[in-house]
């Protein structure tokens, strides 16, 4: 069934201030569209949503066993996380494991995401370094997997890099889309980025969700991936973070996953199927609205209790003073 774009509204006192248009688009492990909305044809960039798919060469090929990477380390491969303290201490002993420094990394140096980390950094006179970066995780990934290729790890960024040309692989089979006619970019940290559309982005996480029909390794592969970041949804995100917070609710019936721009993933192995969203503005706080409308839509929120997940539904707007000025509502046709 096809609908008009998803209408996010943010409210103050009383009245619409804002709204944001929303495409969504819902599909089965077999391709099958259940429901979309808006236009789902034009190719979007996933930017960070598709990080699970960029770590699955290297679990299938079992890179994770033969650096004894542990479950947080194997789910902070598919992060967009806050640069805590946690997070950097991961990718540090991952750098430990694979005999690397941070000097390997091709990611750049951006403070913390969270800003009270950045300020306890600063306070200290500490500069951010590169595995502060927000995908830090997903760049110890790729040299786990040159070293597993056996090939020089220097420019493993480059999409002509033996690195990038597996992942590409493993993404267009995920995804059942060409990515050799697909536009690409480099992302924020470097690595590239495919333009795609929703419907084969929401293929690849129904797979993941439920890879029954893959060939046993990468199977094995997803249901190994999906474990550790059920488990450890805060090596994800962090603190105060959507994909955190709303899979510490529900535990292991989704994998939620942001990616820049609005766009949102989620993966639920219950009902064979995925979700993918763009907000046509950019706008994080609307896909996240869009995303838990979307969720209560398809059913995997029933039995979880209405205080855990008013704050999702209905997420109030506070000033500096934390008197309340508004909300934000996601409508379905």
């Amino acid at each position: 069934m096809k609908h008009s774009s998803l209408k996010v509204t943010i409210t103050r006192g009383g009245c619409m201030e804002s709204q944001h248009l929303v495409k969504a688009i819902i599909v089965n492990n077999q391709g099958e569209i259940l429901e979309s909305w808006g236009d789902i044809d034009t190719p979007v960039y996933p930017r960070s949503a598709i990080k699970a798919m960029q770590a699955l060469p290297m679990i299938e090929a079992e890179g994770h066993k033969r650096f004894g990477f542990s479950s947080e380390e194997i789910a902070i491969c598919c992060a967009s996380h806050n640069g805590e303290n946690t997070h950097h201490k991961t990718v540090e002993n991952m750098l430990s494991k694979l005999g690397y420094t941070e000097n390997n990394f091709e990611c750049g140096i951006h403070w913390p995401l969270r800003a009270e980390t950045s300020y306890q950094l600063a306070a200290t006179g500490v500069k951010p370094d590169q595995l502060h970066n927000n995908c830090s995780g997903k760049h110890a990934g790729m040299l786990a997997l040159a070293k597993v290729l056996d090939c020089e790890p220097r420019g493993y960024i480059e999409v002509d890099h033996p690195v990038q040309k597996a992942i590409a692989k493993v993404m267009s089979e995920m995804c059942e889309y060409d990515y050799t006619q697909a536009n690409w970019s480099p992302d924020g940290c470097s690595a590239p980025t495919w333009a795609i559309p929703m419907r084969n982005l929401a293929l690849a996480f129904a797979k993941f969700a439920s890879p029954e029909h893959l060939n046993e390794a990468r199977r094995l592969a997803c249901l190994t991936l999906y474990d550790a970041v059920v488990k450890h949804p805060f090596m994800v995100a962090g603190t105060e973070r959507y994909c955190t917070d709303m899979m510490t609710v529900l535990g292991d019936k989704v994998f939620l996953k942001t990616g820049a721009e609005g766009v949102y993933v989620a993966a639920i192995p219950s009902l064979k199927l995925a979700i993918a969203i763009k907000c046509e503005d950019g706008a994080t706080r609307a896909a996240e609205s869009a995303m838990t409308t979307l969720l209560d839509h398809v059913g995997i929120t029933k039995g979880i209790s209405d205080e855990s997940l008013s704050r999702f539904r209905r997420p109030i707007i506070s000033n500096w003073n934390k008197r309340i000025t508004g909300d934000i509502v996601c409508q379905l046709d």
